[in-house]
């Protein structure tokens, strides 16, 4: 066996990887890093996914650890292109999302000499990493057994440390001397010093924290003593439907729900919280004496400034102390999932008015609501997310943009069952959105995958469709084409005599059907409201990468919202 350090330390880091459970990585290519690029490329038990642009290899990198709900390596080589991978290290550390963020660096020789390609990678990402890491440039005096468990513990400990609490990424600077290329990349073993049986060299568990039975009683008589309270649910939420629906039938609370949640469902999910939030009489008749939140804070800003003078007792598992309205006056660091289920059985409250209260608000708005969207003819915005979202097959994966996209979803959609919703809700950015969709289409775990997006999130990722149609994905684009930034019509910027387009709505005047055209992608354009769901139901069957494209207009988007809500005012107010 010809076994060259670089090509030994590759096999034993990449093996170690297969047996921790991961089984996809994302490449950019370069030159540096061939070592760890050849061991993953041979390993058969990983699938290797290649993208030109780094920025979109860690997104999708992103969508797949999301998707598949486990750590993905993604790896580039020194320089520029490991900065390139900041952004979507920043979304994972803030999204509590796995990866191993593997960047290849020339050798301490060649540092801080002018040498090429080449720049100070240590601690690049900074804090937003939960472990970073640098081993010894691998030689050929060490390449023995012993550094074989070295090697294998690096690995292992990668994994242990992305998958912590709170998961996220962690960073491995890695130095190779050349050779690059080993002299016969098919005759390296990749058991070098392995476990038997196929076991990983070393196993990570976390014993998950429990509150107490005095102060799961104490919780359980102030929510039995508060017949005004709700249920608030936001994304990372972490508990199942059907517990948090107990707790609200044995509670007489309501769910106030964000889509991305995963519980807005049942018959105590209150899906129009953002029109009721904006209703003078309801903010008095409706304002709650406890807020009980598992999860992030809502999407909606005017219901959580509502809430903000609500007392509130927060879930708070990962201790990222989520909480901008400075409303929590207790913080409860355990999973939130045993807490609710024995506080539904040992709650009671018989006062039912305060449910029922809500339920004929969230009645009467919501069909306010839908008798307004379904009123015009030609595309709104809202109609758009409300209807995507109830188009969708069981089992679908609905993918979200931020900015409107996001809070349309969650100011019109109906609650519903079956449909997993994500965004990159960690630091709320469009960047590297369409790669993020095609990372989770990839990831297998799911039958049909869905975006709803804006066309300037569109357009900040475009190169995300490079290659598109060969990675075998199913992914179909709903994009909201206004021409601009939607979400600056609702914000004071509007209200600028000068300067708002250029410095705000930005328009591109970009034909996405041409853009489509460019990467092989089919755009299918929809003009008329009705035809919405018809063609994405057409995307969905025909299989592969596709574009539904919706034109709405950003000023008559603006005034339909406004007249949505007014119209709740209107009915609920007097």
């Amino acid at each position: 066996m010809n076994c060259d350090a670089n090509t030994a330390f590759a096999r034993c880091v990449v093996d170690e990887w297969s047996r921790g459970g991961v089984t996809d990585a994302v490449l950019s290519p370069g030159s540096r890093s061939t070592p760890l690029a050849l061991a993953l490329a041979y390993h058969d038990g990983i699938t290797l996914h290649v993208h030109l642009d780094e920025r979109s290899a860690s997104f999708f990198a992103l969508g797949l650890a999301k998707g598949g709900g486990r750590p993905v390596i993604v790896l580039c080589t020194s320089g520029t292109a490991a900065a390139n991978f900041h952004p979507a290290v920043l979304e994972a550390a803030h999204a509590r999302v796995p990866l191993v963020v593997c960047t290849a660096d020339r050798p301490p020789e060649f540092r801080e000499v002018g040498a090429a390609q080449t720049v100070d990678q240590t601690n690049l990402y900074g804090k937003a990493v939960r472990w970073y890491f640098e081993p010894e440039t691998p030689s050929e005096r060490d390449a023995g057994p012993e550094a074989w468990a070295v090697w294998r513990s690096l690995a292992a400990r990668s994994l242990a440390e992305a998958q912590g609490s709170p998961p996220g990424p962690v960073h491995l600077n890695l130095p190779f001397r050349e050779p690059l290329v080993p002299p016969s990349p098919t005759d390296v073993p990749f058991d070098l010093g392995a476990r038997p049986e196929q076991g990983p060299w070393q196993r990570a568990t976390r014993s998950p924290r429990v509150v107490g039975d005095e102060a799961t009683a104490g919780l359980a008589r102030r929510i039995s003593g508060t017949p005004r309270g709700v249920l608030l649910a936001g994304w990372g939420a972490s508990v199942a439907p059907a517990t948090l629906e107990r707790l609200a039938r044995a509670s007489g609370w309501p769910i106030l729900a964000d889509p991305l949640s995963g519980v807005r469902t049942g018959p105590f999910a209150i899906s129009a919280y953002d029109a009721l939030s904006r209703v003078d009489k309801l903010r008095e008749s409706l304002r709650p004496d406890l807020v009980l939140r598992v999860g992030s804070p809502l999407t909606s800003k005017a219901t959580m400034t509502w809430l903000a003078t609500s007392a509130t007792v927060t879930f708070d598992p990962q201790r990222s102390w989520s909480d901008p309205q400075r409303a929590a006056e207790f913080v409860l660091d355990v999973e939130p999932e045993p807490v609710l289920a024995e506080l539904a059985d040992r709650v009671a409250n018989g006062d039912e008015s305060w449910i029922s209260a809500w339920i004929h608000a969230e009645d009467t708005a919501r069909q306010v609501i839908d008798a307004e969207l379904d009123s015009w003819p030609e595309p709104f915005e809202g109609r758009v997310a409300r209807d995507v979202m109830a188009c969708l097959p069981d089992d679908a994966r609905l993918v979200v943009a931020s900015s409107m996209p996001v809070r349309d979803l969650e100011s019109f959609a109906r609650p519903r069952r079956g449909v997993t919703v994500l965004a990159n809700r960690g630091v709320n950015g469009i960047d590297g959105f369409v790669s993020s969709v095609l990372g989770v289409a990839a990831s297998g775990a799911g039958p049909v995958t869905v975006a709803l997006l804006g066309d300037l999130c569109l357009l900040h990722d475009a190169n995300g469709l490079l290659g598109a149609r060969g990675r075998g994905c199913d992914a179909v684009f709903v994009v909201l084409d206004n021409n601009g930034g939607g979400i600056f019509s609702f914000l004071p910027q509007a209200g600028l005599p000068d300067h708002f387009e250029e410095l705000f709505g930005t328009p591109q005047g970009v034909d996405i059907a041409e853009l489509g055209a460019v990467y092989g992608v089919p755009v299918t354009d929809v003009e008329r409201a009705d035809q919405l769901v018809p063609a994405v139901e057409a995307a969905i069957a025909a299989g592969g990468v596709r574009i539904v494209r919706v034109r709405t207009e950003r000023s008559a988007n603006a005034l339909r919202h406004a007249l949505v809500f007014r119209a709740v005012a209107e009915v609920l107010g007097e």
